[in-house]
């Protein structure tokens, strides 16, 4: 397969026509192990078996379950991806990379038995679960490792990534991981990928991340700031850091419990997270939101009772319809802008 060029979407399968993408889901795992540091150990390296009479506590308490973050089974997400497909779902793009366990050839396996394309990304994610693969690299070599993932391969798997991150960035940001950050830009410029970045949970890591790559000449237009339903939760806070050029995503669609495990917030539901998209659609920032699931736990797949990837076409969807967005907003956000941000350029 040879490698994409600029106007074509890199998907784990090779070259796609952008117009052929349909809806995507621009921030999901497929197959990944996002088991938090220090779980694994104290569960002795047993699993938990999910079943009908724990499935609540598992979901609720959603980091404390060992087995619980672990995607691993090919067959299973075959049956899962393939539910999307039947919905009427078209690309998802998987951002597993260095220290969350990625399996890019399993990605290719799924993308053929499914039909869906997939597109994978590169790069590494927050130091305390990657930083044996990157703490001692230099700005360069990092940047070396993504490029080569775009244009020849993820590893010796042949795979190419079509998508830099999801790059992670903790609280404090750590040294090593602005060097992670500045090679992610240097791969950028080099290929043309945009950058989808994991921010810290403090306020004011999103912005700090937008200036960061726009002084190292980043392209913020294709800069893409994850998770901000545990991150900014008002109006003004999200406009000013849309009016510094970047695209804001909240990918916590399906979660709807206001418990956060890692911080002393209130998650929003899916209702309160449309309703402080639609003010921002109002004001003209349509263009620049994308809408995700992130799944990365067992106990949000249908397999164990959770909602699966077709949540957002099966329950978001009528909800905007519901809530008076226009065919033609919903459009840009799931299908238009993450089309712009997946093709090269």
């Amino acid at each position: 397969m040879r490698a994409a060029t600029a106007g074509e979407v890199q998907t784990v399968l090779g070259p796609v026509a952008p117009d052929l993408l349909g809806l995507v889901l621009p921030h999901e795992h497929i197959l990944c192990d996002v088991t938090p540091p220090g779980i694994a150990a104290s569960a002795g390296g047993q699993q938990v078996e999910i079943n009908l009479e724990n499935v609540h506590e598992i979901r609720y308490h959603w980091v404390c379950h060992y087995g619980n973050h672990i995607l691993d089974d090919v067959t299973v997400a075959i049956e899962e991806v393939a539910r999307f497909e039947r919905a009427g779902g078209g690309a998802i793009v998987e951002l597993t990379i260095c220290g969350i366990k990625p399996n890019p050839a399993g990605l290719a396996e799924i993308s053929r038995a499914t039909g869906v394309p997939i597109v994978a990304g590169t790069g590494y994610y927050i130091e305390a679960h990657a930083g044996g693969f990157f703490t001692g690299c230099s700005v360069d070599q990092l940047a070396h490792k993504m490029i080569d993932g775009v244009k020849n391969g993820l590893g010796d798997s042949g795979v190419r990534a079509g998508i830099i991150g999801e790059i992670g960035v903790s609280d404090p940001w750590s040294s090593a991981e602005q060097r992670v950050m500045t090679a992610a830009v240097l791969a950028q410029q080099e290929t043309g990928a945009s950058i989808n970045v994991h921010p810290g949970r403090q306020p004011f890591s999103p912005l700090e991340i937008v200036r960061f790559v726009r002084r190292l000449g980043g392209d913020p237009a294709r800069l893409v700031i994850s998770h901000l339903d545990r991150t900014l939760f008002d109006v003004a806070s999200v406009a000013r850091l849309l009016d510094d050029g970047c695209i804001a995503e909240w990918d916590f669609f399906g979660i709807e419990s206001a418990y956060y495990p890692f911080a002393d917030i209130d998650l929003p539901n899916d209702g309160q997270r449309l309703n402080l998209i639609q003010v921002l659609v109002s004001q003209g920032y349509g263009s620049r939101i994308l809408i995700s699931q992130d799944i990365c736990t067992k106990t949000r797949l249908v397999r164990w009772g959770g909602h699966g990837y077709a949540h957002l076409i099966e329950a978001v969807l009528p909800m905007m319809r519901r809530k008076g967005f226009s065919e033609t907003e919903i459009t840009q956000i799931t299908e238009l802008t993450p089309r712009r941000l997946l093709t090269l350029v």
